[in-house]
């Protein structure tokens, strides 16, 4: 199909890269769907802090000619980090100077949801309309069917519907694995004000604890919380255990898991509200490819799922929206651009999908602490190593 023949384009899932995706389509012409299962506040509900990376996620921010904007909400001095073990001894430390934009500024999901969907024409995304199937169709088009039985017919798909993606099955027959990580979210609320003292230890980003196959992962959002990821590597037995219990008793069997921990770590068990969530955390197999076709694809973690701990979610969905966005710029015939597109992303995810996989392991192991305290020391050597030589 000639991309001049593509008129409508529907985008299954209404998270970031699905929106993100909309509105670069949107502003080379397309017609533009997006469907959303959830309600119209999903985004602001879902996850908590974003850090955006400069070589991915901004490129498409930047396309959309919407940084200036994601600047003045992003918060530079949310890349204060921390890591710390068990005992509370720090491996390493970072304070952010805010007047400093560094390469990683933080972003509540809601907040930058929100910058994309208001520069999306009225009625493009369309809430609680969850997608139930497809068919290809004689004319080169792609019906779509969905829950309430309502159907549209569209040139193009694109699957942005998350780990757990419906359209997925329709290009490969793989699903996702469990990664042997399972976490309780908790939340502090308005942590500066109510309790001064985790606020002081935390400082204003990101600090991470571990120990004994454990981790704590506390998190400064823009609304004055720390969302809390208590991690452990466990079983689905364990697990289903957690799932089992009152919200009183997790809270009970955190701090009998976490009895013999640092008391400053401690109190982001102690001051956590009764806001939690169990997650057990998901991967597609690195390298995961699907034969290509000539209007059907997909972005985000529907196309490479891969766990938290490199900060590559988001940016990789908007990352992805770039490319496809480039690629139909860059061809005339369709499914030769989302060849081209599927070829780029496949490179790029895979390497991220690797180094998320490594942090894993690096966080889970013997001596976790001083191997990431080593490897910001690292990295951070390295940036001062590359500025240096700029400047020269």
């Amino acid at each position: 199909m000639n991309i001049k023949e593509v008129k409508n384009v529907g985008i299954i899932g209404g998270g970031p890269g699905g929106l993100m995706l909309g509105l670069l389509l949107q502003q080379q012409g397309f017609g533009v769907k997006i469907f959303e299962k959830a309600g119209l506040n999903i985004n602001s509900h879902r996850g908590g802090s974003l850090d955006i990376h400069e070589e991915s996620g901004q490129l498409a921010l930047k396309e959309a000619g919407i940084i200036d904007k994601f600047r003045e909400l992003a918060r530079f001095e949310g890349e204060d980090t921390r890591v710390l073990d068990k005992a509370g001894n720090i491996y390493y430390e970072e304070t952010a100077d805010p007047e400093i934009e560094g390469g990683r500024p933080e972003i509540d999901r809601g907040e930058l949801c929100d910058i994309i969907s208001e520069q999306l024409n009225d009625g493009t995304v369309i809430y609680d309309k969850a997608f139930n199937s497809l068919k290809y169709l004689d004319n080169e088009q792609i019906e779509v069917t969905f829950d309430d039985d309502s159907n549209e017919t569209f040139n193009f798909v694109i699957g942005a519907d998350g780990a757990f993606s419906k359209v997925r099955p329709y290009l490969a027959n793989v699903d996702v694995e469990y990664n042997g990580i399972s976490m309780v979210e908790l939340n502090v609320e308005d942590v500066f004000n109510q309790y001064p003292d985790l606020a002081r230890f935390n400082k204003n980003g990101k600090m991470m604890a571990f120990g004994d196959n454990k981790a704590i992962l506390g998190q400064v959002n823009g609304d004055g919380r720390i969302k809390v990821y208590m991690s452990y590597k466990m079983d689905y037995e364990t697990f289903y255990k957690f799932k089992a219990m009152s919200k009183t008793e997790i809270k009970n069997q955190l701090m009998k898991d976490f009895a013999d921990w640092d008391e400053d770590l401690k109190k982001y068990i102690e001051y956590a509200g009764d806001d939690l969530l169990l997650r057990r955390i998901y991967k597609l197999p690195i390298g995961f490819k699907w034969d290509n076709q000539p209007n059907l694809t997909l972005i985000g973690d529907a196309a490479h799922l891969m766990s938290p701990f490199a900060g590559q979610g988001v940016n990789m969905a908007f990352y992805d929206a770039y490319l496809l966005a480039e690629a139909l710029k860059g061809h005339t015939d369709l499914q030769s651009a989302l060849k081209a597109y599927e070829e780029n992303m496949y490179e790029a995810s895979e390497q991220s999908a690797s180094e998320s996989q490594a942090n894993l392991e690096k966080m889970f192991s013997n001596n976790a602490a001083k191997t990431f305290g080593d490897f910001f020391n690292q990295v951070g050597d390295l940036f001062e190593e590359h500025q240096t030589h700029n400047q020269e």
